[in-house]
């Protein structure tokens, strides 16, 4: 939902303090909405394995929603992001102040079209290098990353797969145990 009849700044942003969380993106005031459970299964399971990899092999830093990254004058809410180590001086006491190397967002029915293409084409402008759209009702991961003058598709992941990055060397995230997912 887009709260309209203002062009909001990073500013006012920064004063909310109503309980919900939102986005800044144009000067719109974006509203986030709760993620599903499956949503937070999924990102619990990919967080771990990223903190893992990150415990054994201290390159950088990962963090999770919710945390504001200012990119110039909008606000977004990655649901997991890293930050390598030389770009730490990026991390403030409030919120990140640019781009992080890798951004993953989990899709949702709500807010899918909105991560795709809006945060999609921010994450590049501001120059995140690596990109993950996660589909949890196909199952599968779409990894980009950043090319010259526009994301480059380095292919969709499905259970099936180890998925691995240029950008963390030895990471290996099974698929089938982050889609794996219990009703119970």
């Amino acid at each position: 939902m887009v709260l309209s009849g203002k062009n909001y700044t990073v500013e006012d942003y920064m004063k909310l303090n109503d309980g919900k969380r939102y986005e800044l993106i144009g000067g719109e005031l974006i509203v986030v909405p709760s993620p599903r459970p499956r949503h937070q299964r999924i990102s619990a399971k990919i967080l771990l394995q990223l903190g893992k990899y990150i415990e054994n092999n201290p390159v950088g830093e990962v963090y999770s929603a919710p945390i504001d990254i200012v990119l110039d004058n909008h606000v977004v809410q990655p649901d997991i992001l890293f930050v390598s180590n030389d770009r730490l001086d990026i991390i403030g006491e409030l919120n990140i102040q640019g781009a992080p190397d890798l951004v993953v967002e989990i899709l949702s029915p709500s807010t899918a079209a909105h991560d795709k293409k809006k945060k999609g084409q921010l994450y590049f402008k501001y120059g995140v290098k690596e990109y993950w759209l996660v589909d949890p009702e196909t199952k599968f991961i779409d990894v980009f990353v950043a090319g010259e003058k526009e994301w480059r598709w380095i292919g969709a992941f499905d259970q099936e797969d180890v998925l691995t990055t240029t950008l963390l060397p030895g990471l290996k995230i099974s698929l089938s145990k982050i889609f794996q997912v219990s009703l119970k």
